[in-house]
């Protein structure tokens, strides 16, 4: 059984394909019970946010994973193969390691990503397909991001998605505080995004989510309305900017409605800002004259700048993380020797005990205690070294060499000239 990374994210796949292979959080635990049948598969974790899907999962081989990402959702292979990326073992801890530093992330060093690689550990964890591997896996990866950010400068100063949000905003309209902005969702994305807005002291703000409780908790910390889903093909008139983040697996907003909303604000613009994968935004909306759309990609393109002055906290990340893999993989491969120090130690104290009964009747008989004790030291003595000297007896040709060698390692020997 080996350890693996199975996915695609920002970096390989285009959008269009990335919200293909989505997962919704209603379908995690069917998905998760799927993949890890027991036998090709015996732990596993999937990780979907905006940027990435992926699969952790530890297994004899990434052929079946990926052949069921495609059936579990009803797409050829042949699709998605070409955006897929394939990770064994010491690439699948240092990529986990990476991704949860951030240094995988569209935004250099942005910190959410860390709480979705968590989300992934606790949910594989709740359908029981966390087993002990993947366990400590995520465990050493939470360890190794919290080193990361609290050692180095690899969030400093980071343009984040939600402060792109804002800039987007601005290169149309100038200054927010004129503004009435929607928010659709109310998950952690949104929060943030609602937070960057509301310190430009917008006009109004309104937030429309499924769950009504959710949406009343957001807009009591911004002083904003709450609406129902429904509610926003009649309301988006009145909205200059638009920023969606939900997990619905269709579009909340159509051409149709954006239509709509366009002719009643008589050609005013809207910004749209469509934070979420599967779209929650249809991408025809774009191509209205008055509408400008932009998508989670297109927001990557305004973060690049403060790449440059990041390359030394890139390194010195790089550093900790090949270090931490090392540990990680030392673990990893000390397990699989745990079977024969066990049955080492059980046969030496097997050897001790036959000894030592031996030396009690022969003391129970009245024998010289000195005579029973070096009797006692030469029984094992002679059980001790019977292995190694019949290993090297029966080596032959250039294996003699070699097991003159590990003989001497094992035991530590001096050279045969000291």
């Amino acid at each position: 059984m080996q350890l693996y990374a199975l996915g695609l994210n920002h970096h390989t796949a285009p959008l269009a394909i990335r919200e293909r292979v989505a997962f919704g959080q209603g379908c995690l635990n069917r998905a998760l019970h799927e993949l890890a049948d027991g036998q090709a598969v015996l732990e596993a974790a999937i990780l979907s946010t905006c940027n990435r899907t992926e699969i952790y999962f530890a297994g004899e081989e990434p052929r079946h994973a990926a052949d069921w990402l495609a059936r579990f959702h009803s797409l050829p292979l042949g699709e998605i193969s070409p955006y897929l990326y394939s990770h064994p073992e010491r690439e699948a801890v240092r990529h986990v390691f990476r991704v949860a530093s951030g240094l995988d992330s569209m935004v250099l060093g942005e910190p959410q990503i860390l709480g979705q690689v968590k989300n992934a550990a606790r949910q594989a964890e709740e359908a029981g397909t966390l087993g002990v591997l993947l366990h400590r896996l995520f465990q050493s990866t939470f360890s190794v991001a919290k080193e990361v950010r609290s050692t180095t400068a690899i969030g400093a100063n980071i343009v984040s998605m939600a402060a792109a949000a804002v800039r987007l905003a601005e290169r149309i309209f100038g200054q927010i505080n004129n503004l009435c902005i929607l928010f659709i969702g109310a998950g952690e994305m949104i929060e943030l995004c609602t937070a960057h807005f509301a310190g430009g002291n917008p006009r109004a703000i309104a937030i429309a989510n499924r769950t009504e409780g959710r949406a009343q908790a957001l807009a009591g910390r911004f002083n904003a309305r709450t609406m129902k889903i429904s509610a926003i093909g009649e309301a988006l008139p009145e909205f200059d900017v638009v920023v969606s983040c939900t997990a619905s697996p269709l579009p909340i907003v159509g051409l149709g409605m954006a239509e709509r909303a366009v002719r009643a604000r008589r050609h005013r613009p809207i910004v749209m800002v469509d934070l979420a994968v599967p779209r929650d935004v249809e991408p025809e909306v774009g191509e209205l004259d008055d509408v400008f759309l932009y998508t989670i990609d297109d927001l990557a393109q305004l973060v690049e700048s403060g790449l440059e002055s990041r390359q030394q906290a890139i390194v010195e990340a790089e550093g900790i993380i090949d270090t931490r893999v090392n540990g990680f993989l030392h673990w990893l491969h000390t397990r699989d020797v745990v079977p024969v120090i066990r049955t080492l130690r059980q046969h030496a104290e097997a050897m001790r005990a036959t000894e030592m009964e031996r030396a009690l009747k022969l003391l129970a008989r009245g024998s010289d205690p000195c005579k029973v004790l070096e009797a006692l030291s030469h029984g094992i003595t002679n059980k001790l070294i019977h292995g190694p000297t019949r290993y090297l007896n029966q080596a032959e040709g250039e294996h003699l060499a070699e097991a003159g060698e590990l003989v001497r390692h094992l035991f530590e020997l001096p050279d045969s000239d000291s």
